[in-house]
């Protein structure tokens, strides 16, 4: 099913992209191998492994232990005349095995529940990590909505498996093959009837196991899928009750609900087969089996104990195979989870610092050039956004650029913050080219104030400290002052530690981009990137952001992107773009005169102004 999804790029158009992202579609690696990205994050904790796997092995042998107990009772025991004291001897032997399975299993199971959880935050850690460190580009092509389901869905697999499956499918292959080591013991010939039987199991295993892998993969990309459209909708909410469109988003949920549901069920399907098939071949080959030595018995070949134990011993092997097979279900969906998680893990950023970063000139003087710039954004690689674009802005000065939508504007920023690199030509900051620095020393030169302010859900003095995270409360105190927000802030019932809700949810839009415009002040970047910061304000709050906008354009180079021209008439130089291209440039006077594109659309905008 395909969710919707806007572009990850100003000036990209529209378009749709499936729930399954570009990483997805590539597909995992086969088997269990993936499970190798979990083992080597286990091995970061020798300790706790050691005390797992010791107490593994001992409930493990204790079980085993159960049914030679339960011969030496029944032989030994009961043997001899049903002596009191004989027969206390052997069930306090019983009860020694039963207190070392009990305090065993406490400690397998406290061990590798530790280490389940410790290895999901560790590889939830390490994705958020490295996705912080990816371009804007990667995100074009791969939904940040499916990826935080993976984060959450695939890392729960994972955890079920290292803190159970795992666990359970060593235990179980201890005892199966402890066990058939017993049966050895105690009968040669049933137990080689046995081995037999058991051989037969791994053909259905091989046949179903291929089969389950591609549909538990399957299985959790729909899963993937359901989290990224509830996040779209609920994200979204305001807009799909204001369109009266609650009926059309609950079929399309259900139409992903359904295809979801149809999937497991083809997983389930799968997995019950195959579980029947070997637990009927299991369990038909133990009673073939005790069938033959309760013959023995009658015959005098095999003791009572002997046959006790054989059966006891039979039945744990026996179950330990039939859930090796249910084991071997959850180790395929732990290895799609793995591959998943691991194909993010290997994403490796398109903007990277070079080798031998060139450091940028001491102090800043905040000059900002492009020269014969041409980009294409990679999701679009045959229409340039920017086509020959050169321009060179003075340390100080202010250049105001305007255009129609699509003209490229916002890709200029996102360019000289270098989220993207061009095809061609070169972008300078203080005569560096960007391709030649540290990205992180290029965005510390840069303060951004966003068409919308950007807000965390978190309380308003850590959205301020965004800008500075090292800044007091002083400092925060000023730049909230000089950005217009000193009043509204102490108005907050717990001033800067009110919490500001998902997205700045409990202010208004003015509110919001002040406290963007105060954020940019605590950076004191020498280079300001405007864009249309005052383009969705009313009257009112567009003055106070307007007001507060001049206070922080002082002495810094600025670039100012807007649509309604009046808040552009006071720059140094106005360029104005289309298709990529600079088709004028001068002041409002002289475009205003020029009777080009730029005095159709002033003249478009102020007369709509007057009316």
């Amino acid at each position: 099913m395909d969710t919707a999804m806007g572009s990850a790029t100003p000036d990209a158009g529209e378009g749709e992209t499936t729930g399954a992202t570009a990483t997805t579609r590539r597909g995992g690696r086969r088997g269990l191998s993936p499970l190798r990205m979990v083992w080597s994050r286990l091995l970061a904790y020798p300790g706790r492994l050691v005390i797992a796997g010791v107490a593994l092995v001992v409930t493990a042998s204790a079980t085993l232990a159960i049914p030679a107990g339960f011969r030496l009772v029944i032989d030994r025991g009961f043997g001899q005349g049903g002596n009191p004291a004989d027969i206390g001897r052997w069930f306090e032997y019983l009860l020694l095995i039963v207190t070392v399975l009990a305090i065993g299993t406490a400690f397998r199971f406290y061990s590798v529940s530790w280490l389940g959880e410790r290895v999901v935050a560790d590889i939830r850690l390490d994705v958020q990590n490295n996705l912080l460190r990816l371009s804007p580009s990667f995100f074009e092509e791969n939904s940040p909505k499916e990826i935080a389901s993976r984060l959450t869905a695939d890392t729960s697999i994972i955890e079920q498996v290292v803190g159970s499956t795992v666990s359970v499918a060593l235990r179980n292959v201890i005892m199966a093959l402890g066990g058939v080591a017993y049966l050895f013991v105690l009968a040669p010939q049933l137990t080689l009837g046995l081995v037999a039987a058991i051989l037969l199991i791994v053909l259905p295993i091989t046949l179903f196991g291929r089969r389950l892998r591609a549909v538990s993969r399957t299985s959790q990309d729909r899963v993937a899928e359901i989290g990224a459209l509830v996040s779209e909708v609920l994200g979204a909410l305001r807009v799909v009750q204001a369109f009266n469109q609650e009926g059309r988003e609950a079929g399309r949920f259900s139409h992903a609900v359904e295809e979801t549901f149809a999937t497991a069920k083809r997983r389930i399907a799968i997995r019950a087969i195959m579980t029947a098939v070997i637990i009927f071949l299991i369990f038909g080959s133990i009673t073939l089996l005790m069938w033959r030595g309760a013959i023995d018995v009658a015959n005098g070949t095999l003791t009572g104990g002997t046959i006790a134990a054989f059966v006891v011993t039979g039945g744990i092997v026996a179950g330990a195979f039939g859930s090796l097979a249910e084991v071997y279900g959850d180790l395929v969906r732990g290895a799609g989870a793995a591959g998943r998680l691991a194909e993010l893990l290997a994403e490796r950023p398109v903007i990277a610092p070079p080798a031998r970063p060139v450091a940028l000139p001491q102090p800043p003087r905040g000059q900002i050039t492009f020269e014969r710039v041409i980009f294409r954004y990679p999701s679009r690689p045959t229409q340039a956004s920017v086509r020959d674009f050169s321009l060179k802005v003075e340390p100080g000065e202010t250049v105001a650029i305007v255009g129609p939508s699509g003209a490229g504007k916002s890709t200029l920023f996102l360019l000289a913050e270098r989220f993207y690199d061009p095809q061609q030509g070169a972008i300078k900051i203080d005569g560096v080219p960007l391709t030649s620095a540290d990205p992180a020393d290029i965005r510390r030169r840069i303060a951004l104030v966003p068409q919308e302010g950007v807000l965390f859900a978190a309380d308003a003095r850590d959205n301020l400290r965004y800008g500075r995270w090292g800044a007091s409360d002083k400092e925060i105190w000023q730049a909230a002052r000089a950005a217009n927000a000193e009043g509204f802030l102490r108005d907050l019932p717990d001033g800067l530690d009110t919490f500001l809700g998902e997205g700045g949810a409990r202010l208004s839009g003015g509110q919001r981009q002040r406290l963007a415009i105060a954020r940019a002040i605590l950076r004191d970047a020498p280079i300001l990137l405007l864009d249309e910061a005052t383009s969705a304000l009313d009257a009112e709050s567009e003055r106070l952001v307007q007001d507060a906008l001049d206070r922080l354009m002082q002495n810094r180079t600025t670039l100012v992107i807007a649509h309604r021209l009046a808040t552009v008439r006071q720059a140094d130089r106005i360029v104005v773009m289309d298709e990529g291209r600079i088709v004028e440039e001068g002041t409002h006077a002289q475009l205003s005169e020029a009777g080009g594109l730029y005095a159709r659309l002033a003249s478009l905008q102020f007369d709509m102004t007057r009316a």
